[in-house]
């Protein structure tokens, strides 16, 4: 049985928290970013280095086949958190972004013909824009937008309207980046499918903050990044439908991912080894898998209880400040962005890191988004389940501060 949530318990086991900023203690308020790692994340990537620190199938001693089996077992750990039906419809990457480019490069090339269509939200994070824009220039393929609402929610009548025949990927963040918004995934893939479209999901802020079912989902494709889910940097998962996969090309070339190589030809490894050249992350994967854990150790809903609670004293304890504006203001996100009109961002969150308080500043990779609101850059703040009270209280009384300073 699951123990209740324990804020206290929980801080504890995060060192980066226990260090001084500027000589003040760390609020750490950029977990959107990247989140900080529990010990036993730490102490996972500790222990394959220091005992079983081996290449990953290859070679036939003990060692190798040790730490073969607990790479696999990683993945199917991975494959029954998101709830894949195969665990070779895994695949590792280095993070959500070379995931996209990886089915940019290798589903949409080998596609996409010209004059399909690739539509991609005014939402996005520049990961899920970019390698569209790339590949729709290799192919004759059209890049079309699907515009958000002033409230930064998409705009679903225009999305409806946008879809076609022509239409042959849809290329949608589960939940935003920058506002916290979180897309009606269920209905877009419906829509889409209508259509023969193909559903990339970035999922990079959608895992950290809700269970995640991809066959309920019925999305193609599905991606997410370790970092940001208590795990190392340089790890991420890209998750397709085993019919897509095997379908398409290998992107890189190398060793693991060839059953034989000769110089009249090269038969490639079958899923997930066709997507997997060289020597892997093997100690990222098993502390993605440690992270995973963990995170299903804890009362879920009690943290994001906690979570929902701490958002709502920060923007309560905020509101007062004259000519602060929240931008799209979204009731269920960790994450909300705001601006002080005639107030430089940058400004604002240097005296807040002078006074211990991290928090994100700027355009956040998401400019389409940021010059459809008229904005160059606002300040985010993204909450996890190591924050605490203390955090918003110290948040709020810094931002006061600053503002009184400007």
């Amino acid at each position: 049985m699951t123990a209740q949530f324990d804020i206290n318990q929980v801080y504890q086991q995060f060192p980066a928290l226990q260090q001084n900023c500027n000589g003040q203690p760390l609020v750490y308020l950029d977990s959107a970013a990247t989140a900080q790692k529990p010990l036993v994340v730490i102490e996972t990537i500790q222990q394959y280095y220091s005992g079983h620190n081996a290449n990953v199938h290859r070679g036939s001693h003990s060692l190798t086949a040790s730490a073969t089996a607990k790479f696999e077992q990683a993945r199917q750990t991975v494959q029954q958190f998101i709830h894949a039906q195969h665990s070779c419809e895994i695949i590792w990457t280095r993070g959500a972004t070379e995931a996209l480019n990886l089915i940019a490069q290798t589903y949409a090339r080998q596609t996409l013909q010209p004059g399909d269509e690739i539509l991609v939200s005014e939402l996005e994070h520049h990961a899920n824009i970019v390698p569209w824009q790339i590949v729709a220039e290799q192919t004759g393929a059209n890049v079309v937008k699907i515009p958000m609402l002033p409230d930064c929610t998409l705009d679903m009548d225009a999305f409806h309207q946008l879809l076609t025949n022509k239409t042959k990927i849809v290329a949608i963040a589960h939940i935003t980046n920058v506002t916290g918004t979180r897309n009606p995934i269920e209905a877009i893939t419906t829509a889409a499918h209508h259509y023969n479209a193909v559903v990339v999901v970035d999922g990079a802020q959608g895992i950290v903050h809700e269970a995640v079912d991809v066959q309920k989902l019925d999305a193609d494709f599905y991606v997410f990044s370790g970092h940001k889910l208590y795990a190392p940097a340089g790890i991420g998962v890209l998750y397709g439908k085993k019919a897509l996969l095997e379908a398409m090309p290998p992107w890189h070339g190398g060793g693991k991912m060839v059953e034989k190589v000769s110089f009249s030809g090269t038969t490639f490894s079958a899923l997930p080894g066709k997507f997997e050249a060289g020597t892997p992350n093997v100690a990222g994967s098993l502390a993605l898998a440690t992270a995973i854990e963990w995170l299903e150790s804890l009362d879920r809903h009690g943290a994001e209880k906690h979570i929902a609670q701490l958002r709502q004293k920060a923007i309560e304890g905020i509101s007062e400040i004259d000519d602060l504006r929240i931008i799209g203001l979204q009731e269920h996100a960790s994450i909300f962005s705001f601006v002080v009109d005639g107030v430089h961002h940058q400004d604002i969150a240097t005296l807040l890191d002078q006074q211990g308080i991290a928090l994100r500043a700027g355009h956040h990779c998401a400019h389409p988004m940021l010059d459809a609101l008229g904005l160059t850059g606002t300040l985010r703040v993204s909450l996890a389940l190591y924050n605490t009270e203390q955090d918003v209280e110290r948040f709020i009384a810094a931002l006061h501060k600053a503002c009184s300073l400007l």
